[in-house]
């Protein structure tokens, strides 16, 4: 058993997105089976199950999705475990806690797409969304690339200034509350969407040539972000193609019309593996559909894991 605090001592940023990298080249490689999820809505939020194989391992992720429960509850909005397994055998190695894998698996998997589609030369983000995952996804670029400048936007300017305040020093970079998204995005290289809105809020007219997005919220079919006429002018990328159609960005844009999925250019995994090539021109906007695939659970899982034995840590317990 490995509890929040476990797994958060156990699983770097880096060493997640080396994992979570890896994942999606084995699955452009075909060395992957393909990733299942199931949705099931519930009042107030809804559970999501993820499940895939990695190498010896089997991952199941049970996670909630309750937006209302920081202000209701004083609870996470997202928690839930993970049940990993051996798959060569059935036999159940350990629970742990996801809301640390989950957060940082997202943020991974932003910087291993950013790394293949963005402009090698971006220095100025703006994250929307100023939570946890917006953190995690400012400390995952400011690895990737040499940031000078972040806008972080939320709709409660408060988050954005006590997000600054934390990220500033520690990252080395400025970090400005953005009280306007139109004129932050305008000025920006990358632009990161990470929150639970139910309405597209980030405009096409906003977006300069070269950009590169990473729409994050939409992980159901409620959630939407961004304008579908931002798809249907961008070359789009999705983490699975499957899933995004269904539950992403993709699935408001391919309702609105405005594009199809036979327009999508590829899956992560083609580039990850060198199938097809990321970004071709400096002039392209490419969005990245991230809805949250099972190979990064697993993949981080197994990291965990495995650290956790070498070092001994977690409450050994028989079932």
């Amino acid at each position: 058993m490995l509890s929040r605090q476990d797994v958060a001592a156990l699983l770097t940023l880096d060493e997640c997105t080396a994992a979570v990298a890896e994942a999606f080249r084995l699955r452009g490689e075909g060395k992957l089976r393909p990733s299942g999820m199931l949705g099931v809505l519930a009042s107030g939020g809804g559970f999501h199950i993820k499940a895939a194989v990695l190498r010896n391992f089997f991952a199941a992720k049970v996670n909630g999705n309750f937006t209302d429960n920081p202000a209701r509850f004083s609870l996470p909005a997202i928690q839930g475990v993970i049940v990993l397994c051996d798959a060569e055998n059935g036999r159940p190695l350990a629970v742990m806690d996801s809301i640390e894998i989950t957060t940082l698996r997202t943020a991974a998997a932003t910087s291993v797409a950013a790394r293949h589609l963005a402009r090698s030369s971006s220095t100025v983000v703006t994250i929307c969304g100023c939570g946890t995952q917006g953190r995690a996804q400012l400390r995952a670029l400011a690895r990737a690339f040499p940031l000078r400048l972040a806008f972080v936007w939320d709709v409660e300017i408060k988050r954005a200034h006590i997000m600054a305040k934390e990220l500033g020093p520690e990252l080395g970079i400025e970090i400005t509350p953005a009280e306007g998204l139109a004129t932050a995005v305008s000025h920006s290289d990358l632009c990161v969407t990470c929150t639970p809105s139910r309405k597209p809020f980030l405009r096409r007219e906003w977006l300069r040539p070269g950009m590169f997005i990473a729409a994050v919220g939409a992980d159901s079919p409620d959630k939407q972000e961004l304008d579908p006429s931002i798809l249907s002018s961008a070359k789009v990328v999705a983490d699975v193609l499957d899933q995004c159609v269904e539950v992403g960005e993709l699935h408001h844009a391919i309702a609105a019309r405005a594009t199809t999925r036979e327009q999508v250019y590829a899956e992560l995994s083609e580039i990850a593996a060198g199938l097809k090539p990321g970004r071709t021109s400096e002039e392209e906007l490419i969005v990245f559909d991230s809805t949250g695939t099972a190979l990064q659970d697993v993949a981080a899982a197994a990291a965990v894991y495995e650290k956790a034995v070498r070092l001994g840590r977690g409450a050994r317990i028989e079932l």
